[in-house]
Order: C-alpha cells, then structure tokens, then sequence
C-alpha cells in the first residue's frame, strides 16, 4: 500500500507539472496574451503598454516566466488577479463552495437514482421499464447540458414561475430556503444529465455480475431472491462503480462549467469563463491546477476505495 501511495504520488506530481507547462504556454501564446485587456484600454500607447509588460514580468522569456509563477505556487503563493488584484487562492476559496455544493448534491441524487434504474433494468431485462430507462438514458446523453438548462429555465421560471431562473439568492434574501429554492434547476439538470451516464453503466455491471456461477449457486441453495440481489449481486456490481465515479469527475466538473454559466451560478466554472473573457490568466492558471489536483486526488481515492470494498485487490 505504502509503495502504491509513494508511486501514484510521483505519478501524480509529473502529471501536474506537465498539465501547467502546457496551460502556461497556451495561455501566454494566444493572440494578444495577457495584455490585450490594456491594449483595449482608450488612449492607451504603446510605451505604457511597455511599462504595464515590464511591471507585470511579461516581456521576460516565456520559461523564465513560468519558473517564477511556478516557484512562487510552491511557496503557497497563486499569485494575484489582474483585474482586481486579489489573491488568486482567496478568490478561488470564494467561488469552490458553491460548486461543490452543486456537485455534491446533484452528486448524490445520480448515484442514488442512477443505481436504482440501473439495477432495475438489469433484473428487468428487456421489460418496458427497461426499455423506458434505456431510451430515457439515450434522450439525457444525446441533450446538449446548455439546452436542456435553458429549456428547465423556460418551463419552470418562465412560463411556470415555480422557481428563479438564476443566482444563489435572490436580492436581499439569504434565507435557506431561498438557497433551495435557486439549486434545485441547476442541480436538477446536472442530476439528470449523470443519471443517464450511471444508469448505463450501472445496469451493464449489474447484467455480468447476475450472470456469474457464485449468482446461480446462490438461487440453487435456496436464498431469498431480494438477498441473492442485495448482498451478493448488488455489492459486487457497485466494485467497478467506484473506478468509473473517479472517472466520471473532470466531466461533472465540465458540466457543472455549462450549469453553472446558464444559471448564472457563483462557482467555479463561472468563474473560470468570465476569467478567460478577462484574460485574467492568473486566475485561469490557479483554476486549471485546482482542477487537475481535484482529479487526481479522485482517481486515488477510488482506487483506494475499491481495494477497500474488495479485499481480493492488493495495491502495489
């Protein structure tokens, strides 16, 4: 386990280190690069744009640059927005609890429902259950998540007046229940798009491992079927459930991007668009390693999950 941990750690430390080499050279290479915000400034010349370059470091050799931004990062220091020179790692913070209630609630609505129609369709095998979650899986995959946002928007603000159309809260009203009230569209639809995801791959590990000889030895001995389903079949079809919700995160973490940008949500993947319009690239850097660390502090802990769930799994 120790070796296991050592060795996905190094693993992991290379992958960061090659994720921000890469997003550090495409940002600063893009036409125009972190000075066409000044650049669009009125009056602006082109000897304060110098100045502007010189202050900020950006007319030093792009590694050189990135050595510095680097080095500062371990030091603890993300550096500072361009546009109102807060510190990257606060400005982040402000945003990460909004999308990680988001995610965690529309997180666990998926797998709860998502496992129920997938284990519903592997037992009810080409029954009109099945054949219903299958075509309903195919509808929520094949949806675009930005359409499906504003036609939740249309139906349930718009033309119902149920519920708000965006934001966190409503203007001088911070109460709980008004919170609630602004989450339950956006993680409606996050909740929808992952259940077709989990619901299929749910029901394709429930069908092999139903279809396993320890699942018919244990019918032939009598047990009740409810306990034939829960206790062997259901706990060894969740196994490879573990591994694909790892997996499954950088594209939660996209789709809540889109969630988050249709309603107007304060999280991180709004924060993320409106800092790329900006060419706030310290803020567009911080962003991407927060994400990459989230991904694969995920993987790591779903494969440590499942040697946990299965003790037959030996890390090495």
């Amino acid at each position: 386990m120790i070796r296991f941990l050592i060795r996905r750690i190094g693993q992991s430390l290379v992958l960061l280190v090659l994720v921000s080499m890469i997003g550090f050279a495409l940002l600063h290479l893009t036409p125009g690069g972190p000075l066409s915000q000044f650049a669009l400034t009125p009056g602006m010349s082109a000897a304060t744009l110098a100045q502007i370059s010189h202050a900020m470091g950006l007319d030093r050799p792009l590694p050189i640059q990135y050595l510095d931004w680097a080095g500062h990062l371990l030091r603890g220091d993300w550096g500072r927005s361009y546009r109102d020179q807060q510190p990257v790692l606060d400005i982040i913070v402000s945003h990460l609890w909004a999308t990680l209630e988001l995610m965690g609630s529309s997180s666990l609505l998926a797998i709860i429902f998502g496992t129920w129609v997938g284990v519903l369709g592997a037992i009810r095998r080409y029954s009109i259950a099945d054949y219903l979650a299958t075509i309903g899986a195919m509808i929520g995959l094949s949806i675009p998540t930005f359409w499906f946002g504003l036609v939740m928007i249309y139906i349930f603000s718009v033309w119902l007046g149920w519920l708000p159309s965006g934001d966190m809260y409503a203007s001088g009203h911070a109460s709980f229940i008004d919170y609630l009230r602004h989450l339950i569209l956006p993680c409606l639809v996050l909740t929808l798009v992952t259940i077709a995801t989990w619901s299929r791959y749910m029901r394709a590990s429930m069908l092999d491992v139903i279809s396993q000889d320890y699942i018919r030895t244990a019918r032939a001995k009598g047990l009740r079927r409810r306990a034939v389903l829960v206790r062997h079949a259901l706990r060894n079809a969740l196994l490879p459930m573990i591994t694909i919700a790892g997996l499954q995160l950088p594209t939660l973490l996209g789709g809540a991007l889109v969630t988050e940008t249709v309603f107007t949500w304060p999280g991180m993947g709004r924060l993320f668009l409106d800092s790329i319009g900006y060419r706030d690239y310290p803020v567009v850097m911080g962003l991407l390693m927060f994400s990459a660390l989230l991904v694969l502090i995920g993987n790591l802990i779903a494969d440590l999950l499942y040697s946990i769930a299965d003790p037959r799994i030996r890390l090495s």
